[in-house]
């Protein structure tokens, strides 16, 4: 899709598309292939069709005329038909074709293409085609790794060595209305003791990556955005002075929409209130391949040595505690896809990665959305379909969208296809004729369809984390919407355990080392039963991998009681020895050294208390369920050069001791 994108930098993009499930070999600027064309030549001027106008193709340029010729000869002669004639809402006219123009620049092929695809796949959604028929589907190959264990912190140091070269894709288009949160949601914070917006965790999780890649390395970041999201975004990035990074290494790619469709014939979909304006929705996150293709910026990156591209989701604040170690694991296997997945219940509500394989050798390794991936098995032999394992899941891992692509198979396979990738359609039917709509539909996209475009010989794999709670737990749903998933048997996936399993995987990486941590305590926020775990929070500059945790504490000279609250920011801290029972904050500048040494703390710490009704609360604790009563904290802030140990005979620079605080977020 054809997008401009502002500075941080420009770029152009383009979008996507399936023809019944495969992936048409497609290249921009010829006519036709198996009947797929590019929208050039439609109608070649056709004259006589311009009398559906009345004369308003006086106000029309060239460009307008042609559109409409082309569009007519489509069969959307429905979008001219009522115009009046030339003198009545003619910026309403013009209006439209602009519109129009946008739509046909934004996608490879223009509307032809668009309109072409659209119909050839609800004609297959009419008969009930199955994208999979004739595969037969197997377990895939993959890694199970237990977060912590021996075999994972290997794979986690050999992805850390292989970051250095690699670039990171976030994607990140989306509102927090579906949460109850009126912003972005990259600008939610993750949690309230550190209280760091979610791009801000990235972005730190890159920077320490950087770090220990040494030299003038600079990682690069691409963030796909939306019409709903871009302007915010640039503005969060400019505000924070883009949180440490270099402007010159973000990169924000603008996501357009496309039109909706009203029928099974393709008819483009007028709004209701406005018949001089087409009703359009987002094409979904399987854009971002074709942003990154079309924009040129893959091509750069690969061009300046970048060998891995990672993508992940815009609220799931653990994904980095996963990502080193699948991108080990995709090193150590030669990996043209790896996905970062989680263990999955039979039949949940949550896509397996599967193996599939059709009679003539041809093989598919990819997400099957879990109302498909049942049948399938049972169409394929398997009685019983999707069901659990002697580990208790089933063999399908679960898909989370968080991949790693090797470069060097990623961009001839964008090449190949101009950067377009497999498309499907929706729609929700009136009645068994499966001719009318109950609303619109649109043609989609998702980002874990890519391996359409990879040849049948790829390797294709998953890194799965058994532990779930330490590599996903993302913010998708209101408090409303929580509640009722748990009462399905589904996980909350709400801001209240995004929070809480942040504390949970932080204590259980210090118990691997030895430390006492209380709890922890079952408690109740926004009626979901929790489990609250002493508030540790630390900035990815102090530990993002085990590595990091095992150099920089002590673990058995370390005890922290349920209630405590500690909060670590900065590279150059070491905790040798600490008992803490209250809230304690530590906090070093890049030129500051700080080593905490037989320090026992006890004071009135931090509170999470509930909310009340009656009370006055902002969004951020509304979706959580919770606020927090800074009541008492130590704070330990250093900014000058030099180490110091605390406690010592005298507090060094800086130091900032005892503080009281108030209700705060």
């Amino acid at each position: 899709m054809l997008s401009r994108s502002v500075p941080v930098h420009s770029a152009d993009a383009v979008r996507t598309f399936l023809v019944l499930g495969y992936l048409a070999d497609f290249r921009l600027g010829q006519d036709t292939q198996e009947g797929i064309t590019t929208g050039a030549g439609v109608g070649e001027a056709t004259q006589s069709q311009m009398y559906r106008l009345r004369g308003n193709e006086a106000l029309l340029d060239q460009e307008g005329i042609d559109l409409v010729q082309q569009l007519i000869d489509l069969g959307q002669e429905h979008l001219f038909d009522h115009w009046p004639a030339p003198g009545d809402d003619d910026d309403r006219k013009l209006a439209l074709m602009e519109q129009l123009k946008q739509l046909n620049a934004s996608y490879p092929g223009g509307l032809k293409a668009y309109i072409t695809n659209a119909k050839r796949l609800l004609e297959a959604s009419k008969a009930g085609e199955n994208a999979f028929e004739g595969y037969v589907p197997s377990v895939p190959e993959g890694e199970k790794l237990d977060f912590g264990s021996r075999d994972f912190r290997e794979f986690e140091e050999i992805g850390v060595e292989a970051s250095r070269e690699a670039a990171f894709v976030l994607v990140a288009g989306g509102l927090g209305e579906r949460l109850g949160y009126s912003g972005i949601k990259i600008a939610l914070p993750t949690d309230l003791a550190r209280n760091a917006c979610f791009l801000q965790l990235y972005m730190e999780s890159i920077l320490a990556l950087q770090a220990k890649a040494g030299g003038n390395a600079q990682l690069p970041l691409a963030i796909m955005t939306s019409g709903d999201t871009h302007e915010r975004t640039q503005k969060l990035l400019q505000d924070n002075a883009y949180f440490g990074m270099q402007p010159a290494q973000v990169t924000l790619l603008k996501q357009e929409k496309v039109a909706c469709l009203s029928d099974s014939e393709a008819h483009l979909a007028v709004d209701k209130d406005n018949p001089f304006k087409l009703q359009t929705k987002p094409h979904g996150h399987g854009d971002v391949h074709s942003l990154l293709y079309g924009s040129g910026l893959l091509k750069k990156w690969v061009e300046a040595g970048v060998k891995w591209v990672a993508f992940f989701q815009d609220t799931n604040a653990l994904v980095f505690r996963g990502l080193p170690a699948a991108l080990g694991v995709s090193v150590k296997y030669g990996y043209d896809m790896n996905s970062l997945a989680v263990p999955r219940r039979a039949k949940e509500a949550i896509g397996g990665i599967a193996a599939l394989r059709k009679p003539d050798g041809n093989t598919l390794t990819i997400n099957v959305e879990y109302n498909l991936l049942d049948p399938l098995l049972r169409a394929s032999g398997w009685a019983d379909g999707d069901v659990n394992d002697d580990t208790g899941y089933s063999p399908y891992p679960g898909n989370i969208n968080q991949l790693i692509l090797k470069a060097e198979s990623y961009l001839p396979a964008l090449e190949k296809t101009q950067g377009i990738i497999a498309e499907f359609v929706n729609p929700k039917y009136k009645d068994d004729t499966r001719t009318a709509f109950k609303s619109s539909t649109r043609l989609e996209c998702m980002m874990q369809d890519f391996p359409h475009g990879l040849p049948s010989d790829a390797s294709v794999g998953f890194t799965v984390v058994n532990q779930v709670w330490a590599a996903y737990s993302p913010v998708k749903n209101s408090p409303p919407d929580a509640k009722a998933k748990v009462a399905a048997g589904a996980p909350s996936h709400s801001a209240t355990t995004g929070e809480l399993d942040i504390y949970q995987t932080n204590c259980r990486c210090l118990q691997m080392l030895g430390a006492q941590i209380g709890g922890p305590e079952q408690r109740e926020f926004n009626s979901l039963q929790v489990e609250m775990w002493p508030r540790v929070s630390w900035s990815p500059s102090f530990a993002l991998t085990f590595a990091d945790l095992e150099a920089k504490v002590h673990g058995p000279s370390i005890s922290i009681s349920q209630d405590s609250a500690l909060v670590i920011e900065g590279a150059n801290i070491e905790v040798k020895s600490l008992e803490l029972d209250g809230a304690l904050v530590l906090q070093t500048s890049r030129k500051a050294r700080l080593v905490v040494d037989g320090l026992k703390l006890h004071n009135r710490g931090w509170k999470w208390q509930a909310l009340k009704a009656e009370k006055p609360m902002s969004e951020e604790q509304y979706i959580r369920g919770f606020l927090v009563c800074k009541r008492e904290a130590l704070h330990l802030v250093y900014d000058q050069d030099g180490t110091t140990v605390y406690p010592g005979p005298q507090i060094g620079a800086g130091a900032q001791q005892q503080t009281q605080g108030a209700l705060t977020s």
